[in-house]
Protein backbone atom coordinates (compact mmCIF):
# COMPACT_ATOMS: atom_id res chain seq x y z
CA UNK A 1 0.00 0.00 0.00
CA UNK A 2 1.66 3.25 -0.69
CA UNK A 3 -0.78 6.67 -0.32
CA UNK A 4 0.02 9.80 -1.77
CA UNK A 5 -1.32 13.03 -0.55
CA UNK A 6 -0.74 17.05 -1.81
CA UNK A 7 -1.44 20.81 -0.16
CA UNK A 8 -0.73 23.85 -1.83
CA UNK A 9 1.19 26.04 -0.08
CA UNK A 10 -1.23 28.74 0.41
CA UNK A 11 0.06 30.10 4.45
CA UNK A 12 -2.07 29.78 7.52
CA UNK A 13 -4.30 26.66 7.81
CA UNK A 14 -6.76 26.82 9.96
CA UNK A 15 -8.84 24.07 11.92
CA UNK A 16 -10.72 22.52 8.90
CA UNK A 17 -7.70 22.15 7.48
CA UNK A 18 -6.63 20.08 10.31
CA UNK A 19 -9.73 17.97 11.42
CA UNK A 20 -10.67 17.48 7.43
CA UNK A 21 -7.26 16.59 6.15
CA UNK A 22 -4.02 16.59 8.33
CA UNK A 23 -5.35 14.88 11.68
CA UNK A 24 -6.07 12.10 8.74
CA UNK A 25 -2.76 11.92 7.18
CA UNK A 26 -1.24 11.49 10.92
CA UNK A 27 -3.03 8.59 11.38
CA UNK A 28 -2.89 6.88 8.12
CA UNK A 29 1.09 7.56 9.06
CA UNK A 30 0.91 5.87 12.42
CA UNK A 31 -0.96 2.81 11.06
CA UNK A 32 0.47 2.08 7.93
CA UNK A 33 2.00 -1.88 7.85
CA UNK A 34 5.10 -2.85 8.00
CA UNK A 35 6.71 -1.84 3.81
CA UNK A 36 3.43 0.64 3.02
CA UNK A 37 4.27 3.87 2.37
CA UNK A 38 2.62 7.61 3.07
CA UNK A 39 4.20 9.90 0.60
CA UNK A 40 2.83 13.64 1.29
CA UNK A 41 4.31 16.80 -0.95
CA UNK A 42 3.51 20.91 -1.06
CA UNK A 43 2.05 21.53 -4.22
CA UNK A 44 4.13 24.33 -5.05
CA UNK A 45 3.71 23.79 -8.77
CA UNK A 46 0.43 23.40 -8.79
CA UNK A 47 0.19 27.22 -7.53
CA UNK A 48 2.17 28.90 -10.53
CA UNK A 49 -1.63 27.96 -12.20
CA UNK A 50 -2.37 31.42 -10.30
CA UNK A 51 -0.72 34.66 -9.82
CA UNK A 52 2.11 34.26 -7.14
CA UNK A 53 4.12 36.78 -5.01
CA UNK A 54 7.35 34.47 -5.27
CA UNK A 55 8.89 35.62 -2.28
CA UNK A 56 5.58 34.53 -0.72
CA UNK A 57 5.49 31.16 -2.49
CA UNK A 58 9.01 30.55 -1.28
CA UNK A 59 8.15 31.33 2.55
CA UNK A 60 4.38 29.56 2.03
CA UNK A 61 6.06 26.87 1.19
CA UNK A 62 8.52 26.82 4.15
CA UNK A 63 5.47 27.48 6.15
CA UNK A 64 3.68 24.55 5.10
CA UNK A 65 6.21 21.88 5.82
CA UNK A 66 6.56 23.44 9.27
CA UNK A 67 3.08 23.03 9.75
CA UNK A 68 2.44 19.19 9.02
CA UNK A 69 5.68 18.37 10.71
CA UNK A 70 4.47 20.40 14.37
CA UNK A 71 0.87 18.70 13.46
CA UNK A 72 2.39 15.45 13.88
CA UNK A 73 4.08 14.14 10.34
CA UNK A 74 7.17 12.62 10.95
CA UNK A 75 9.50 12.89 8.30
CA UNK A 76 11.50 9.23 9.50
CA UNK A 77 8.40 7.44 8.96
CA UNK A 78 6.59 9.14 6.10
CA UNK A 79 8.14 11.01 2.97
CA UNK A 80 7.86 14.84 3.25
CA UNK A 81 8.62 16.98 0.28
CA UNK A 82 7.59 19.61 -2.46
CA UNK A 83 7.13 18.87 -5.77
CA UNK A 84 10.26 21.18 -7.37
CA UNK A 85 12.32 19.39 -6.16
CA UNK A 86 11.92 16.29 -8.16
CA UNK A 87 11.81 17.09 -11.70
CA UNK A 88 10.15 13.50 -12.56
CA UNK A 89 6.31 15.47 -11.95
CA UNK A 90 7.03 18.08 -14.68
CA UNK A 91 8.42 15.78 -16.97
CA UNK A 92 5.94 13.28 -16.92
CA UNK A 93 2.82 16.06 -17.10
CA UNK A 94 3.98 16.43 -20.05
CA UNK A 95 4.80 12.95 -21.14
CA UNK A 96 0.78 12.86 -20.25
CA UNK A 97 -0.50 15.78 -21.70
CA UNK A 98 -0.16 13.89 -24.96
CA UNK A 99 -2.60 11.20 -23.66
CA UNK A 100 -5.20 14.01 -21.64
CA UNK A 101 -8.16 14.71 -24.36
CA UNK A 102 -9.23 18.50 -23.61
CA UNK A 103 -12.77 17.65 -23.37
CA UNK A 104 -11.87 15.66 -20.47
CA UNK A 105 -10.46 18.83 -18.55
CA UNK A 106 -13.18 21.42 -19.65
CA UNK A 107 -15.76 19.01 -17.64
CA UNK A 108 -13.89 19.88 -14.75
CA UNK A 109 -16.06 20.96 -11.77
CA UNK A 110 -13.26 23.04 -10.68
CA UNK A 111 -12.11 24.51 -13.69
CA UNK A 112 -15.86 25.84 -14.97
CA UNK A 113 -15.91 27.13 -10.90
CA UNK A 114 -12.63 28.87 -11.40
CA UNK A 115 -12.53 30.32 -14.90
CA UNK A 116 -16.19 31.22 -15.41
CA UNK A 117 -16.89 32.99 -18.28
CA UNK A 118 -13.08 34.47 -18.30
CA UNK A 119 -11.94 30.86 -19.73
CA UNK A 120 -9.98 32.75 -22.45
CA UNK A 121 -8.04 34.92 -19.77
CA UNK A 122 -7.18 32.42 -17.47
CA UNK A 123 -3.58 30.54 -17.22
CA UNK A 124 -2.88 27.09 -19.52
CA UNK A 125 -1.96 25.84 -16.41
CA UNK A 126 -5.19 26.29 -14.66
CA UNK A 127 -6.77 24.36 -17.45
CA UNK A 128 -3.93 21.56 -17.26
CA UNK A 129 -3.12 21.64 -14.17
CA UNK A 130 -5.73 17.89 -13.38
CA UNK A 131 -2.72 16.47 -16.05
CA UNK A 132 -0.27 17.24 -13.54
CA UNK A 133 -2.08 16.05 -10.47
CA UNK A 134 -2.27 12.37 -13.13
CA UNK A 135 1.17 12.76 -12.81
CA UNK A 136 1.93 13.33 -9.11
CA UNK A 137 -0.36 10.22 -8.34
CA UNK A 138 0.96 7.88 -11.43
CA UNK A 139 4.56 9.02 -10.79
CA UNK A 140 4.92 6.57 -7.11
CA UNK A 141 2.50 4.30 -8.43
CA UNK A 142 0.44 5.06 -5.35
CA UNK A 143 -2.34 2.66 -4.97
CA UNK A 144 -4.82 5.17 -2.51
CA UNK A 145 -4.89 8.87 -2.41
CA UNK A 146 -7.22 10.08 0.21
CA UNK A 147 -9.95 11.85 -1.50
CA UNK A 148 -13.54 14.24 0.01
CA UNK A 149 -16.45 14.47 -2.29
CA UNK A 150 -15.06 17.45 -3.97
CA UNK A 151 -12.05 15.97 -5.21
CA UNK A 152 -13.40 12.88 -6.44
CA UNK A 153 -13.82 13.99 -10.01
CA UNK A 154 -9.71 14.83 -10.23
CA UNK A 155 -8.98 11.22 -9.41
CA UNK A 156 -11.97 9.87 -12.01
CA UNK A 157 -9.53 11.90 -14.73
CA UNK A 158 -6.12 9.69 -13.23
CA UNK A 159 -7.92 6.89 -13.65
CA UNK A 160 -9.18 8.04 -17.37
CA UNK A 161 -5.56 8.90 -18.31
CA UNK A 162 -3.90 5.87 -16.57
CA UNK A 163 -6.39 3.63 -18.51
CA UNK A 164 -5.81 5.43 -22.06
CA UNK A 165 -1.94 5.61 -21.92
CA UNK A 166 -1.80 1.65 -20.60
CA UNK A 167 -4.27 0.82 -23.36
CA UNK A 168 -2.32 2.76 -26.26
CA UNK A 169 1.23 2.23 -25.07
CA UNK A 170 1.30 -1.31 -22.70
CA UNK A 171 0.77 -1.61 -19.12
CA UNK A 172 2.75 1.10 -17.62
CA UNK A 173 0.52 2.78 -14.79
CA UNK A 174 -1.50 1.32 -11.52
CA UNK A 175 -4.68 2.83 -11.35
CA UNK A 176 -4.96 4.30 -7.86
CA UNK A 177 -7.93 3.52 -5.74
CA UNK A 178 -9.78 6.53 -3.49
CA UNK A 179 -9.26 6.58 0.16
CA UNK A 180 -12.57 8.23 2.16
CA UNK A 181 -12.27 8.28 5.85
CA UNK A 182 -15.73 8.03 7.11
CA UNK A 183 -13.91 10.19 10.17
CA UNK A 184 -13.00 12.66 8.17
CA UNK A 185 -15.57 15.99 8.69
CA UNK A 186 -16.45 19.03 6.91
CA UNK A 187 -15.66 21.56 8.92
CA UNK A 188 -17.54 24.62 8.52
CA UNK A 189 -17.61 28.52 8.85
CA UNK A 190 -17.87 29.62 12.38
CA UNK A 191 -20.01 32.07 11.13
CA UNK A 192 -22.23 30.44 8.36
CA UNK A 193 -22.57 26.89 8.56
CA UNK A 194 -23.59 26.86 4.60
CA UNK A 195 -20.07 27.28 3.81
CA UNK A 196 -16.89 25.66 4.23
CA UNK A 197 -14.21 27.00 6.89
CA UNK A 198 -11.71 29.16 5.01
CA UNK A 199 -8.77 31.20 4.64
CA UNK A 200 -10.42 33.06 1.79
CA UNK A 201 -13.26 34.24 3.92
CA UNK A 202 -12.41 37.98 4.18
CA UNK A 203 -13.91 37.31 8.21
CA UNK A 204 -11.16 36.26 10.15
CA UNK A 205 -13.89 34.89 12.73
CA UNK A 206 -14.90 32.53 10.44
CA UNK A 207 -12.31 30.07 11.19
CA UNK A 208 -9.99 29.09 13.98
CA UNK A 209 -6.50 29.87 12.60
CA UNK A 210 -3.83 27.23 13.89
CA UNK A 211 -1.29 29.88 14.94
CA UNK A 212 -4.23 32.01 16.91
CA UNK A 213 -3.72 32.38 20.67
CA UNK A 214 -5.27 30.54 23.07
CA UNK A 215 -7.48 33.67 23.78
CA UNK A 216 -8.50 34.30 20.38
CA UNK A 217 -9.68 30.83 20.32
CA UNK A 218 -11.78 31.15 23.07
CA UNK A 219 -12.57 34.26 21.51
CA UNK A 220 -13.32 33.14 18.09
CA UNK A 221 -15.82 30.05 19.71
CA UNK A 222 -17.39 32.21 22.16
CA UNK A 223 -18.72 34.23 19.39
CA UNK A 224 -19.68 31.38 17.20
CA UNK A 225 -22.81 31.70 15.63
CA UNK A 226 -25.28 29.09 17.40
CA UNK A 227 -28.67 29.15 18.19
CA UNK A 228 -31.06 29.32 21.50
CA UNK A 229 -32.11 25.98 22.29
CA UNK A 230 -30.23 23.44 24.17
CA UNK A 231 -28.69 20.57 22.39
CA UNK A 232 -30.54 17.62 21.28
CA UNK A 233 -29.40 13.71 23.08
CA UNK A 234 -28.93 12.52 19.62
CA UNK A 235 -27.79 13.84 15.90
CA UNK A 236 -31.15 13.53 14.44
CA UNK A 237 -32.26 16.62 16.60
CA UNK A 238 -29.47 19.02 14.87
CA UNK A 239 -31.36 18.11 11.24
CA UNK A 240 -32.17 21.93 10.57
CA UNK A 241 -29.54 23.73 12.92
CA UNK A 242 -26.48 23.22 10.83
CA UNK A 243 -24.42 25.76 13.16
CA UNK A 244 -25.34 23.94 16.66
CA UNK A 245 -24.08 20.88 14.27
CA UNK A 246 -20.91 22.41 12.76
CA UNK A 247 -20.07 22.82 16.60
CA UNK A 248 -20.66 19.43 17.60
CA UNK A 249 -18.88 18.33 14.03
CA UNK A 250 -15.80 19.96 15.48
CA UNK A 251 -15.94 18.66 19.49
CA UNK A 252 -16.28 15.42 18.08
CA UNK A 253 -13.82 15.71 15.53
CA UNK A 254 -11.26 17.34 18.24
CA UNK A 255 -11.84 14.86 20.76
CA UNK A 256 -11.84 11.38 18.56
CA UNK A 257 -15.37 10.52 19.37
CA UNK A 258 -18.56 11.16 17.16
CA UNK A 259 -21.49 13.76 17.72
CA UNK A 260 -23.62 11.13 18.86
CA UNK A 261 -21.32 10.84 22.05
CA UNK A 262 -20.78 14.62 22.17
CA UNK A 263 -24.73 14.79 22.44
CA UNK A 264 -25.12 12.22 25.35
CA UNK A 265 -23.06 14.18 27.25
CA UNK A 266 -24.25 17.52 26.66
CA UNK A 267 -27.86 16.70 25.73
CA UNK A 268 -30.06 19.32 27.65
CA UNK A 269 -27.02 21.77 27.55
CA UNK A 270 -27.11 25.01 25.67
CA UNK A 271 -24.02 26.57 24.03
CA UNK A 272 -23.44 28.93 27.08
CA UNK A 273 -21.99 25.65 28.93
CA UNK A 274 -21.46 24.15 25.59
CA UNK A 275 -18.94 26.97 24.10
CA UNK A 276 -16.13 26.59 26.78
CA UNK A 277 -16.20 23.39 26.92
CA UNK A 278 -15.86 23.22 23.33
CA UNK A 279 -12.96 26.29 23.07
CA UNK A 280 -10.93 24.08 26.43
CA UNK A 281 -10.55 21.52 24.33
CA UNK A 282 -9.57 23.24 21.09
CA UNK A 283 -7.21 25.46 22.89
CA UNK A 284 -6.01 21.96 24.34
CA UNK A 285 -5.47 19.85 21.22
CA UNK A 286 -3.95 23.54 19.07
CA UNK A 287 -1.62 24.72 21.78
CA UNK A 288 0.86 22.29 21.47
CA UNK A 289 0.72 22.56 17.34
CA UNK A 290 1.37 26.06 17.80
CA UNK A 291 4.49 25.74 20.24
CA UNK A 292 5.80 23.40 17.56
CA UNK A 293 5.60 25.70 14.59
CA UNK A 294 6.97 28.04 16.32
CA UNK A 295 9.68 26.35 17.19
CA UNK A 296 10.17 24.93 13.55
CA UNK A 297 9.71 28.50 12.19
CA UNK A 298 13.21 29.49 14.25
CA UNK A 299 15.03 27.13 12.18
CA UNK A 300 13.73 27.42 8.40
CA UNK A 301 17.12 25.78 7.42
CA UNK A 302 16.18 22.65 9.17
CA UNK A 303 12.84 22.47 7.56
CA UNK A 304 13.99 22.61 4.01
CA UNK A 305 16.45 20.22 4.70
CA UNK A 306 13.63 17.69 5.82
CA UNK A 307 11.91 18.52 2.62
CA UNK A 308 15.02 18.16 0.36
CA UNK A 309 15.75 14.67 2.06
CA UNK A 310 12.33 13.73 1.45
CA UNK A 311 12.72 14.74 -2.35
CA UNK A 312 15.98 12.84 -2.25
CA UNK A 313 13.65 9.40 -1.50
CA UNK A 314 10.85 10.52 -3.55
CA UNK A 315 13.05 10.82 -6.32
CA UNK A 316 14.28 7.20 -6.11
CA UNK A 317 10.34 6.18 -5.86
CA UNK A 318 9.93 8.48 -9.33
CA UNK A 319 12.69 7.42 -11.38
CA UNK A 320 11.86 3.90 -12.46
CA UNK A 321 8.19 4.69 -13.11
CA UNK A 322 9.63 7.92 -15.29
CA UNK A 323 11.72 5.85 -17.38
CA UNK A 324 9.41 3.31 -18.00
CA UNK A 325 6.80 5.91 -19.17
CA UNK A 326 9.25 7.73 -21.51
CA UNK A 327 10.27 4.17 -22.68
CA UNK A 328 6.31 3.47 -23.82
CA UNK A 329 6.00 6.20 -26.04
CA UNK A 330 9.74 6.21 -27.51
CA UNK A 331 11.56 9.20 -25.90
CA UNK A 332 15.37 8.27 -25.98
CA UNK A 333 16.97 9.71 -22.42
Amino acid sequence: MRVLSGIQPTGNLHLGNYLGAIKQWVAMQDTMAAGDECLFFLADLHALSQPVVPAELNAHTTEMAATLLACGIDPQRSILFNQARVPAHSALHWILGGTARMGWLSRMTQWKDKAGKKGETQSVALFTYPVLQAADILLYQATHVPVGDDQKQHLELVRDIAIKFNTDYGDTFALPEPLISKAAPRIMSLRDASAKMSKSDPSDASRINLVDSDELIVSKFRKAKSDADGLPGEVAGLAERPEAKNLVTIYAALEGSTPDAVLAQFAGQGFGAFKPALADLAVATLSPIRERLTGLLADRTAVSAVLADGAARAAVLAAPTLAKAQAAVGLQV
